[in-house]
């Protein structure tokens, strides 16, 4: 018999749910707690689907009807009304100035002008492949920690457990910018602290050893190829920058005159400054006749754009300097070790040339003229001990 109002008032809930049928697949499902929902169960190419139509008493008997005819009338077309229904919600979120993908890519778009390409490029396809699918569509004050878990064991699954880890620093800081905005009380990504298995930590190649960073240093001294990749050859170990921050050096932040370079860290967006040697300044005034019309010192294959990111290291395979022995990021580890170990400069003078955060007593950021003139000294007295190493013979050393 059809359901009647009557029958639904007098309805009580029972120890486990059960259901009240009205026919034509509409049924009432009343739950221990009390409450009562509408389903609807349907076929679609054979099989048997279920689909919410609302809460009692909210929607009522008649509307359920209604409902119930409408979602009968797609299946009847061929079209399935789940289906219809997520593909509806998903445009309705993404619409939503509130939903994860869309506060994603307005945080991705404001910030990520200041990034290098690659880094940029890295960012927004780890949130297309590995997140965007998964809660791209949800509200970002509806994620739960447990949502995001769920997302970042996608990824843990097949063994990238590195890529779980940037996919969880992502995450939190697409919420951080929502919480700046005004759309989320709280990061749900500090909950997971600890979640994930730690990262196996793989330090960038670096030798020490004297005897064979001579003969590094030797054959890059020595390359044959290209002049703007032999010149970032003899700057790297010199300067001792992130190898993205060489090859993107532009002639319109350095100035020779008062041998200085001057720039954004890519990292950090900070302000930086190097001092050049008077190595380093030779190297920059013999390119400077080559390269110095254009933008970049080390431009690429067209003028507006800087050298590849993998021409120093292919230079440097084809000198025979393997890859498990140095990279161009590993020359910041020889400078770190040896400047303390062997010339004995103090820590924090290193640590601020490294472009890493140093703080002074309260706590504050120390800006980037900090110890300038003592960073000047420290750079020159590093490029003479490089040139001597050079120079000396394996028994010498």
């Amino acid at each position: 018999m059809p359901l009647t109002d009557a029958a639904i008032r007098t309805s009580k809930p029972r120890e486990k749910a059960y259901k009240l049928f009205d026919g034509r697949g509409l049924y009432l499902e009343v739950a221990p707690s009390g409450g009562r929902w509408w389903r609807l169960k349907y076929r679609v190419a054979g099989k048997e689907k279920r689909l919410s139509l609302g809460v009692y008493p909210e929607v009522g008997l008649k509307e359920a009807r209604n409902r119930c005819d409408q979602m009968r009338r797609l299946v009847a077309d061929g079209v399935d009304p789940a289906v219809q229904r997520r593909a509806f919600k998903q445009h309705q979120m993404l619409a939503s100035s509130s939903c994860f993908e869309q506060v994603a890519r307005e945080w991705f778009a404001k910030f990520s002008p200041g990034w290098a390409s690659s880094h940029s490029v890295r960012i927004i396809r780890r949130l297309e492949r590995d997140v965007f699918p998964w809660i791209g569509t949800l509200d970002v004050g509806e994620i739960s920690a447990p949502d995001l878990l769920a997302v970042l064991r996608r990824i843990e699954g097949r063994g990238a457990v590195e890529t779980a880890h940037r996919a969880l620093t992502n995450c939190s800081q697409v919420f951080r910018y929502a919480i700046a905005t005004g759309r989320l009380e709280r990061d749900p990504a500090a909950d997971l602290r600890g979640a994930l298995p730690p990262m196996k930590v793989q330090n960038f190649a670096a030798t020490t050893d004297p005897t064979r960073l001579a003969e590094i240093l030797r054959a890059m001294d020595g390359y044959r190829g290209s002049l703007v990749v032999r010149a970032a050859l003899k700057l790297m170990p010199l300067l001792f920058v992130r190898p993205g921050e060489l090859r993107t050096a532009k002639w319109a932040d350095i100035d020779l005159e008062a041998a200085e370079w001057r720039y954004l860290v890519t990292k950090t967006q900070t302000p930086h400054i190097v001092p050049l040697c008077k190595q380093a300044v030779s190297v920059l005034k013999d390119l400077q006749p080559l390269t110095g019309r254009g933008m970049y010192v080390f431009p690429g294959r067209g003028p507006d754009k800087p050298m590849s990111d993998n021409a120093v290291l292919s230079a440097m395979r084809r000198l025979d300097i393997g890859k498990d022995e140095m990279t161009g990021h590993g020359f910041r580890a020889v400078a770190r070790t040896l400047l303390d170990e062997v010339l004995g400069e103090r820590p924090d003078f290193i640590e601020h040339q490294l472009a890493h955060a140093v703080r002074d007593p309260n706590g504050r950021a120390y800006n980037r003229t900090v110890h300038l003139e003592e960073r000047r000294r420290m750079m020159q007295r590093w490029a003479d001990y490089l040139e001597a190493l050079k120079g000396q013979s394996p028994q010498g050393l």
